[in-house]
């Protein structure tokens, strides 16, 4: 459960990596792992995984959400899927639990999380939050307040996948601003630990998405601003990134189409690299 007490986090860590002992005591009290209808159809659709009710350390969650921009599920129910926050689900999140479990040693579970957050409590069993497509973000005061609980008590968000000024400039008025007004975004310099934390990543690449290069080829097919990458955060009061943020960058369709030779390897290998990262310094910080 996410709180402030780092040295707990870290001695978690040495757990999940070292002993690889097994800690379940808090599944009791989290929801029941759910399904929902991916908004892209058949292409992200994933297969359940034999051991999918097999608990573990590591829980890839994601953060359902109200709310949709340029038609990604604008007027649809979000509470049963099929809206913006089923972008790259669940073949994206499965994808990344499998190389999780093959490029390290934490105990992490082969299905994702979908968390709902008008539910009170469930949000603060899942360390690891996931945010797809931020800019169609349009949550309520009520679930803006909870978020920012969760992030105070230790938690951890990753947005990802939004392009553009367009995309970046919802996304800083519906959900950064509301979460913290008074904290600056911060670009992340190349020697910050989440590219060193276990790979160093010393050059940093554009993960690129799939519908742009299937539209205007594999460059990038950016319009003006959505072509430069940007590796940002939001601190809390002690230097954590406690809001990692991916601008102008598709993790989600590297993990996604990880599988696919259409999408370029590199960009694959480096989302899965920096995916790990994050993982571990959200264990260990």
């Amino acid at each position: 459960m996410p709180r402030r007490n780092r040295s707990a986090r870290r001695y978690l860590l040495a757990l999940l990596v070292v002993v690889g002992s097994t800690l379940t005591g808090l599944a009791f009290a989290q929801r029941a792992f759910r399904e929902y209808p991916p908004l892209e159809g058949a292409e992200s659709e994933g297969t359940l995984p034999p051991d999918y009710q097999v608990p573990g350390e590591f829980v890839f969650g994601r953060l359902m959400y109200p709310g949709g921009l340029g038609g990604f599920g604008r007027g649809a129910n979000w509470k049963q899927g099929y809206t913006a926050w089923t972008i790259d689900y669940p073949l994206g999140d499965r994808n990344f639990a499998r190389l999780m479990r093959r490029l390290t040693t934490i105990n992490t579970r082969s299905v994702e999380q979908p968390v709902d957050p008008d539910d009170p409590d469930d949000i603060y069993n899942w360390p690891f939050m996931y945010l797809d497509t931020p800019g169609a973000a349009d949550m309520t005061d009520a679930q803006i307040a909870r978020v920012r609980e969760y992030l105070l008590r230790g938690g951890f968000l990753l947005c990802d996948s939004f392009f553009g000024s367009r995309e970046w400039a919802s996304f800083e008025a519906n959900t950064l601003k509301r979460l913290f007004p008074d904290r600056p975004v911060v670009e992340l310099p190349a020697d910050h630990p989440i590219f060193h934390t276990v790979y160093d990543l010393n050059e940093r690449v554009q993960v690129r998405n799939m519908r742009s290069m299937r539209r205007a080829g594999p460059q990038h097919g950016y319009r003006d601003d959505g072509a430069v990458p940007h590796w940002r955060g939001v601190l809390d009061d002690d230097g954590r990134v406690m809001i990692a943020i991916l601008w102008n960058n598709d993790l989600g369709d590297a993990w996604q189409y990880a599988d696919i030779a259409e999408y370029p390897q590199e960009d694959t290998n480096f989302a899965l690299r920096l995916g790990v990262n994050l993982a571990v310094y959200d264990l260990t910080h």
